[in-house]
């Protein structure tokens, strides 16, 4: 379920043919001034950004990818990367002053970052078609920034602007008069499934009174975090401007409470989860800053950030409350989605026959009872894929079912709201285990990109993207979602092991390793074997191997499949599969998937 947001209305921006066009002309013409490194450099931001990995346009990413750099490059001691940057914003400029003036695609690339920015040089251009097409070349409509969007240029448009303005006030005034006080973000048309969802109620932070500015800091956390919770589509977010009137506290299931401290320059932001059934603070944590280090936009929103992720991500606070009185509630065919989604969440904590059992069946109840809650059919689709993906935990016998079954309701999911992060995951996931790489990777770009506070949605699109042979990249995003203590716990520390593996860390390997859940899936106890393989600890590798012969032989039989299923470049697999043969295990040979 998608929260309803108002955009203003923005101009269009180019295509990503008329952006590729363009670049082309740029690099063409003698008057970009820069070499062979630099062409690269804004070949490289483009491309990534038109492919909707925009996020990953950070120093270390470009540095590995454009300059060649090590792991070990250091962003803030090497300035490499930002001095390239200034140089191409200044090259940019140049061509445009000179032989661009007549252009009709502007790209340039904001300070304070590497992401470019698209737009037409003269005012509003309507599109050949009604709806702008899609990347050409990687089918990812582009990421569009709002907050970078820039006007038209004043000495052409000075009519239209002012024009523009008065009806801006003029929308704003009705707004103001005939809104009502108290609005509920949900997407139009909501079914009852989604209305069953839980509404959090963000209250006006308070301030110590002390100046202007602390008043001014705590107003705009408060907006940064319901900014950041309207990206999670399982909650309804309720924003009301006045007091929290006695019967909309009644009608929401939580309220997000808090309070910004000022000592100085040390700036303490509390916040805090309150279950509106009994009053209970479910979850309370203290965000601390320093407005010398940082600037107070910043700050917002690193906190706001921290804040929605702890409470609204797939395993935060409101879906960890009650989740095990939900899971024992009786099969009477009344529950709801929402009922549904943290049945889900707790048996993907348990990962056991019988949880997995009762989330499908809870989940296929709501499907049929509400055919158009989205986030149902991803999840129903989740729950069909690890009937393949974790069969061996799960003791379910391997069929082409699972996946087919898993394809079918992502589909629907797909169909219902294609841009929703979880019916986007569920994409990514069906494609990847069915070996298309690319509409998985395109898939997680998405998701990624519609909410990057979602750990599991990070992490997830991490491991694909390093199992598909971009550790570099995919490594970082892992590494950030256990940072961010992503869950089910122990699950991607197995995929920061791979990590470890692949770049022959064998020590860190086998740190990762054993902090990863070994009793979450028997692939895990797999990866163990390969590290202590390789590792030469054979007296360690043989316990773990009389482990898997007892409990997976189906999975020890089949040993190439199911790491050919994850790993799909073959110099990878044959890496995973050295540390087995250093304990003489006998690797079948290649066969299909």
């Amino acid at each position: 379920m998608s929260s309803a947001k108002v955009n203003p209305v923005t101009n269009p921006a180019p295509t990503a043919e008329e952006v590729c066009r363009q670049l082309e002309r740029i690099l063409s013409s003698e008057e970009f001034h820069r070499p062979k490194r630099g062409r690269m450099f804004l070949q490289f931001i483009i491309s990534e950004t038109l492919a909707g990995r925009s996020e990953f346009l950070k120093a270390f990413t470009i540095a590995n990818e454009v300059f060649g750099r090590e792991a070990s490059f250091d962003p803030q001691n090497d300035p490499a990367v930002r001095i390239e940057a200034g140089r191409i914003r200044r090259a940019l400029e140049r061509y445009y002053l000179v032989a661009g003036q007549a252009d009709e695609v502007i790209i340039t690339v904001p300070k304070g970052g590497y992401v470019p920015h698209f737009e037409y040089a003269h005012g509003v251009r309507l599109p050949a078609s009604p709806v702008q097409g899609p990347d050409v070349a990687q089918g990812v409509e582009p990421i569009r920034h709002e907050r970078e969007v820039r006007g038209p240029r004043r000495s052409q448009f000075l009519t239209p602007l002012v024009l523009g303005t008065v009806l801006v006030i003029v929308a704003a005034f009705l707004y103001i008069a005939l809104a009502p006080p108290f609005s509920v973000s949900r997407a139009p048309g909501a079914s009852p499934a989604e209305e069953s969802h839980p509404r959090v109620v963000v209250g006006v932070f308070s301030d110590t009174g002390a100046s202007l500015a602390i008043s001014d800091i705590a107003h705009g956390l408060r907006d940064e975090i319901i900014s950041q919770l309207a990206k999670f589509d399982d909650i309804v977010v309720v924003s009301d401007p006045l007091p929290l009137r006695t019967d909309h506290a009644a009608a929401a299931s939580y309220t997000l409470q808090g309070n910004v401290q000022l000592d100085g320059d040390r700036l303490r932001s509390v916040a805090r989860l309150v279950r509106q059934s009994d009053g209970a603070v479910i979850w309370a944590n203290n965000y601390d800053a320093n407005l010398k280090a940082q600037s107070k936009l910043s700050i917002q929103a690193d906190v706001g950030q921290q804040i929605a992720s702890a409470v609204a991500e797939p395993y935060g606070a409101i879906f960890q409350t009650d989740t095990d009185t939900i899971a024992r509630q009786p099969q009477d065919g009344g529950w709801d989605a929402h009922v549904c989604t943290m049945a889900y969440y707790s048996y993907r904590q348990s990962m056991n026959t019988q949880s997995h059992n009762t989330a499908r069946d809870c989940l296929e109840r709501a499907t049929q009872r509400f055919p158009k809650s989205a986030t149902s059919w991803a999840l129903l689709s989740l729950t069909y894929l690890d009937e393949m993906r974790f069969r061996y935990k799960l003791g379910i016998s391997s069929t082409v079912q699972p996946l087919e079954l898993a394809a079918s309701a992502a589909e629907r999911a797909a169909a219902l709201a294609p841009n929703n992060a979880r019916v986007l995951q569920a994409l990514m996931l069906v494609s990847f285990f069915n070996d298309e790489i690319d509409k998985a990777l395109q898939a997680g770009a998405a998701a990624y990109a519609t909410n990057p506070n979602d750990t599991e949605v990070a992490g997830e699109y991490g491991l694909r993207l390093a199992m598909s042979g971009r550790w570099q990249s995919g490594c970082e995003l892992v590494s950030s979602a256990v940072n961010k203590n992503a869950r089910p716990k122990g699950y991607y520390e197995v995929g920061m092991a791979l990590c470890a593996l692949m770049r022959n860390d064998i020590q860190a390997a086998e740190l990762w390793s054993r902090m990863s859940d070994l009793q979450y899936n028997p692939m895990h106890r797999l990866v163990l074997l390969s590290i202590l393989g390789a590792a030469g600890k054979t007296a360690e590798a043989k316990q773990e191997k009389v482990w898997l012969d007892v409990h997976a032989p189906d999975m020890m039989n089949n040993i190439r499949r199911e790491v050919s299923l994850r790993l799909q470049r073959q110099e990878d697999q044959e890496r995973f599969f050295g540390g087995l043969r250093a304990l003489g295990l006998a690797i079948e040979p290649t066969r299909g998937k």
